[in-house]
């Protein structure tokens, strides 16, 4: 057998190391039978029994299956999800399995999941109401159930843990699941009080960390089906720009080869999941068919976008920051005058450039098209837009189309194989070839053809009092956003600084939104995340020049806001924050709000004096108002922190004649495991009954910490990222 006959997957290389007697598998902990389990294939594992609604089922042996409707990218929904249901049933942890929704029914019975959409960190925030209810109105079926049965009133039955009891009597919640399942009540039941919780707020494994430990999970890159093919695909690297020639020659003779394809935009339709002008060549194993593509010749007509550059838009930007831009908030008197006759002015101008979102799982789609039906495997944050987009691709009946929910390997926002062309190219080969069609996007495609964070470039100025805090604030911001789009979500070109919540008695917040044509959507935090990171340094900045604490400004200027206080103090108490260090080291402090909560960070940094950077710990304080898993939510801050810092330390796209120029891992470099610190995570919450996010609220204080602390190190201010290209030397 020769090297090139020998496959090793990555669950083969997995296996073989958890098997083989050595000390990888030491470190895990997988949980037992006391947990709640998941299998490798959500989407496959039977749900026998009875159903008591579209939530739920319970079989003979008294076996919950939970049908979540969110996608698992690595946030804990299959375990979120699971627990608010399984709160509100009473039901012991153990007996409870997670698998994934039908979206099929979803779409064709009038939606009767509510949401299907897993982003903005609304999961639990938005969605726990209805979750919890599916599973109180199980609970309250299967007391009327046992009430009828028992010739009882209703509030005579107490559910608990999986068994129905009134007086002497009791059952278990299988006995009664048949009965239960016809029962109609009067009236939907409410969800309980936090005061109420059993399970909720306790600290609880995710289900999906021991699929994903021993090599099992399966991802939509993973899925293999009889006579299917690969295809490597290359669109035009000026977004919307036209193919107007090629030759595949060469191409079409290697071996393996199946199909040279072309794709062409359609006019008119130019949304992010529309096809693009680009090439497909399908053969017998994607190696072949990405080393087939390198052979072709392609002639792109970029038009007048190839002139577009790094340089051209940062041009634009400094001609806006001299013209009035439209206000997005205002408060007191004349505030550009103000700073026009102040003798005390801090001003200062920010940057941060195109950035990717560089999932680990690149982008991919399968989908087998027969004339009975259409099968899709695509890594997207809303199964039911998979389903939608091949539909509409094929114009095929939406009850015709199966959707088969994966593991996604990352997701941060962009939406996948949502909102990319992949899974209209796989719908597209497939329907043309006849068989079932893998299309995967190499790293360098990925990259080119995601959907970008848009750049920003920001000033600011204030002016300050004789009490050296700011009497006038003013900032023009501008982001270069696909089509001009105002807003991606929540984010806008001066998000989290026109929202700022310090107490400036006269402030103006204005900004511009030039049409770009790279397009842009939204990325973990949105908004925050780079935002963040320009108004927590100029903060420090008013701050110092004001001759105050950078931490006790803080508390000072948001004096009443409780939210934010509570996090402040308990930042204050947890991180020891002085700025009283040697040279060389620096702490730093940033607190932002982001989707209804309220995060604060200090980082710890050394920096060597000829400039090495190493960024010790990190300490984060959350206020979301409610915690239901405090293991995943930490889990949740420290990923957020880790996408941060990737992207502010050393990521940024370089734009050149219309394209992107750094397309993979050498040269948009992500953090290495040897520089991420050490990350402590404190809850700090209100409990007043609001909720706010936890997947996202983590990042947006951790670069601004970071580029604070870097100031107190070596009195040199990074106002741009990614921070590696700055000069950090001292003497």
């Amino acid at each position: 057998m020769t090297v090139m006959d020998t496959h090793i997957s990555r669950r083969t290389l997995m296996r073989a190391m958890l098997g083989a007697g050595g000390g990888l598998a030491l470190g895990f902990h997988i949980p037992g039978a006391a947990a709640a389990v998941v299998a490798p294939k959500p989407w496959t594992t039977p749900t026998e029994g009875v159903e008591i609604n579209a939530w739920l089922t319970i079989d003979a042996a008294g076996k919950v299956t939970i049908r979540v409707p969110h996608t698992e990218q690595g946030q804990g929904a299959l375990t979120s999800v699971s627990m608010m249901v399984a709160e509100e049933l009473d039901v012991p942890w153990k007996s409870v399995q997670a698998v994934f929704a039908d979206m099929n029914r979803h779409v064709n019975q009038g939606g009767e999941y509510i949401v299907t959409s897993t982003h903005g960190s609304q999961l639990v925030r938005m969605q726990h109401p209805h979750i919890m209810r599916a599973g109180a109105s199980a609970r309250e079926r299967l007391k009327q159930a046992a009430a009828e049965a028992w010739g009882v009133d209703r509030s005579a039955v107490t559910a608990r843990q999986g068994t129905l009891s009134a007086g002497n009597r009791s059952g278990s919640y299988a006995e009664f699941a048949t009965a239960a399942a016809a029962v109609t009540l009067d009236r939907e039941p409410g969800i309980k009080p936090p005061d109420q919780w059993w399970l909720l707020g306790t600290a609880v494994a995710r289900l999906d960390v021991p699929v994903k430990v021993n090599g099992s999970a399966h991802y939509a890159i993973d899925t293999r089906l009889p006579g299917m093919v690969y295809a490597a695909v290359k669109s035009c690297p000026v977004p919307w720009g036209r193919l107007a020639g090629y030759d595949a020659g060469e191409a079409r003779n290697r071996p393996g080869v199946v199909d040279v394809v072309e794709f062409r935009a359609v006019p008119g339709r130019t949304g992010p999941n529309h096809l693009q002008d680009g090439i497909a060549v399908v053969a017998d194993s994607w190696y072949r068919a990405r080393s087939a593509l390198d052979l072709i010749t392609v002639e792109w007509d970029f038009g007048t976008d190839g002139g577009v550059s790094d340089e051209t838009q940062a041009a634009e930007a400094r001609r806006l920051w001299e013209e009035p831009g439209q206000v997005s908030h205002e408060e007191g008197d004349d505030t550009l005058a103000m700073i026009a006759a102040s003798a005390r002015v801090v001003s200062a101008e920010y940057h941060r450039p195109y950035e990717t979102h560089a999932r680990m799982e690149p982008i991919n789609a399968t989908v087998s098209v027969t004339g009975e039906r259409v099968d899709v495997w695509s890594p997207t944050q809303n199964q039911a837009s998979a389903l939608e987009i091949v539909a509409d691709e094929l114009g095929r009946d939406t009850r015709d189309v199966f959707v088969h929910t994966v593991f996604i390997g990352g997701a941060f926002g962009g939406n996948g194989g949502g909102n990319t062309a992949v899974t209209r190219q796989a719908a597209m080969l497939s329907r043309q070839l006849g068989r079932p069609v893998k299309v995967i996007w190499s790293r360098e495609e990925d990259i080119a053809q995601d959907k970008q964070r848009p750049p920003h470039y920001t000033r600011l100025s204030a002016a300050l009092g004789e009490n050296g805090l700011p009497e006038a604030f003013f900032s023009r911001a501008v982001w270069f956003a696909y089509q001009g789009a105002s807003s991606h979500g929540p984010a806008t070109a001066d998000y989290a600084i026109g929202t700022m919540p310090y107490r400036v008695p006269n402030r103006r917040h204005e900004r511009h939104n030039p049409a770009a044509h790279i397009p842009t959507t939204t990325h973990r935090a949105p908004g925050a995340n780079q935002n963040g990171f320009i108004i927590e340094q100029f903060v420090d900045e008013m701050a110092l020049a004001g001759g105050w604490d950078p931490l006790e400004w803080r508390l000072e200027m948001t004096k009443g806001m409780e939210p934010w206080q509570r996090v402040l103090i308990k930042l204050k108490e947890v991180s020891g924050f002085t700025t009283d260090l040697p040279r060389g080291e620096g702490m730093g402090v940033a607190v932002v709000e982001d989707h209804g909560s309220y995060c604060g960070a200090c980082a710890t940094v050394t920096v060597s004096r000829g400039g090495e950077l190493r960024i010790e710990k990190i300490v984060l304080v959350m206020n979301s108002g409610y915690i239901i898993n405090p293991l995943n939510a930490a889990e949740q801050m420290e990923g957020a922190a880790c996408w941060e810092l990737s992207h502010a330390l050393n990521g940024g796209l370089q734009l050149r004649d219309g394209q992107f120029a750094n397309l993979n891992f050498d040269s948009y470099n992500l953090m290495r495991i040897d520089q991420m610190p050490a990350v402590e995570c404190h809850f700090a919450l209100s409990q007043d009954g609001w909720w706010g996010g936890v997947a996202e609220p983590g990042g947006p204080p951790v670069p601004p910490a970071v580029a604070n602390a870097i100031f107190f190190a070596t009195g040199k201010r990074a106002r741009s990222t990614p921070i590696s290209r700055h000069d950090l030397s001292w003497s």
